[in-house]
């Protein structure tokens, strides 16, 4: 199972990064480092000059992803450049950013949201499988102004000794930090426990991570499960405007969306055509 080799890596990885980076310089760092930019904000408000949706109000924001490869589909990017491509995101529109930091799987890097932060004005994600309060202070110390926290890796079958009570724990310590949260989900148990935890925006992964099976039915079958007080994202599969409209009508206020752009010679081109403006 995919998710579960992933997280199994990644607590590999937190253990050796606690053991050459000791905890303590981390949390120095990230105290020093420059004050969160409002990623739910910025989700809210929207860039500037955006055009709303016919029929649509308010207007479908983007987190515009920076992702070089993934585990499903090898390398999406050979020419990758991440700064190029997060100024372009920038002039495309995007309200937002979501940057890979994952290396075995992604082939990302928190050097990356870092060149990103010093090159961009827009908010920034840390896309990550964030098991630990170790790689919240990591987030931050890098630049991040929000993270991911994925339900998944906290309940079911991949979740192993790792509890809704950890994911919950992250959540505030990214809340302590002034970084939002984007919480995703799969399934409606998973989103129950987002719900429950008070995460005001909820992500709902049209990606089964078990198995890389994408289908945007995800969105249509969660949304109405979601309470209207809360930002619903929804994630993957999206590739066209028309499929923007299709999450937007079932009730999505913001979409994140990486490999479609990705694969684009021109990606603030392609991003002013997903969000219907170009």
């Amino acid at each position: 199972m995919i998710l579960a080799r992933i997280l199994a890596t990644k607590e590999a990885e937190v253990a050796a990064a606690r053991a050459t980076r000791p905890l303590a310089e981390v949390i120095a760092a990230a105290r020093q480092a420059p004050p969160p930019r409002g990623f739910r904000r910025a989700l809210r408000g929207g860039p500037a000059g955006a055009k709303a949706l016919p029929g649509s109000e308010p207007e479908v924001r983007v987190i515009a992803e920076v992702k070089k490869a993934s585990p499903s589909k090898g390398l999406i990017r050979p020419d990758f450049d991440p700064v190029a491509i997060a100024r372009a995101y920038a002039e495309g529109g995007a309200a937002c950013l979501s940057v890979l930091t994952d290396e075995r799987y992604f082939q990302g890097s928190l050097a990356c949201l870092e060149a990103i932060r010093r090159a961009v004005d827009l908010p920034l994600m840390r896309k990550e499988f964030i098991i630990d309060e170790y790689q919240v202070w990591e987030a931050r110390a890098a630049g991040a102004d929000a993270i991911l926290l994925i339900v998944a890796a906290f309940h079911g079958e991949c979740a192993g000794s790792r509890t809704p009570a950890g994911l919950n724990r992250l959540a505030a310590l990214a809340a302590e930090l002034g970084m939002d949260v984007l919480m995703e989900v799969h399934t409606a148990d998973e989103l129950a426990l987002a719900v429950e935890s008070g995460a005001p925006v909820i992500g709902i992964n049209n990606r089964d991570l078990r198995t890389f099976h994408t289908t945007l039915e995800v969105t249509e079958r969660l949304a109405p499960l979601v309470p209207p007080d809360r930002l619903l994202v929804s994630e993957s599969g999206i590739w066209t405007h028309d499929d923007l409209r299709r999450v937007a009508a079932a009730g999505a206020r913001a979409v994140l969306v990486g490999e479609s752009l990705m694969r684009q010679p021109d990606v603030a081109a392609a991003l002013r055509a997903l969000r219907g403006v170009a």
